[in-house]
């Protein structure tokens, strides 16, 4: 038996609000997809971003309940095509109303580095190397 990790699920109270946010993020996710009670997302390399509303999760597990400590109990990490990138899609998604939990910072592990909070809760982390010598993807 071979188990491979493909996927990474989120649990979201408003489908459209959490699908508008990662749309700012820029994933190709449809608008019909704002209706939907699971939604999947195939990022580049073939690993999958999924969404589930409560009430769904509810379904098959009727004892569910989200967290109740502060942030989300998961962190998502995007990367930027430059240290100025991670600066502007920042201030975006703030300007479009979502919380900043760190405002963009020069990382001492050689990063321009920023985290917003999603729709949910948890912490999306913006990053870009600040030399060519480290690769965003690292």
């Amino acid at each position: 038996m071979t188990v491979s990790f493909n996927g990474t699920g989120l649990i979201v109270s408003d489908l459209a609000r959490s699908l508008a946010f990662y749309r700012r993020l820029g994933l190709d996710i449809p608008a019909a997809a704002d209706t939907e009670p699971h939604v999947e997302v195939v990022l580049p390399g073939g690993l999958r971003l999924l969404f589930d509303t409560e009430d769904t999760v509810r379904s098959f597990d009727p004892g569910w309940a989200p967290a109740t400590s502060g942030r989300g109990r998961i962190g998502l990490a995007f990367a930027c095509d430059s240290p100025a990138e991670v600066d502007v899609v920042h201030d975006d998604l703030v300007a479009a109303g979502y919380g900043s939990h760190l405002a963009p910072w020069d990382a001492f592990w050689g990063q321009r580095y920023a985290s917003v909070v999603d729709p949910d809760g948890n912490t999306v982390d913006l990053y870009a190397p600040l030399s060519a010598a480290i690769p965003a993807n690292s």
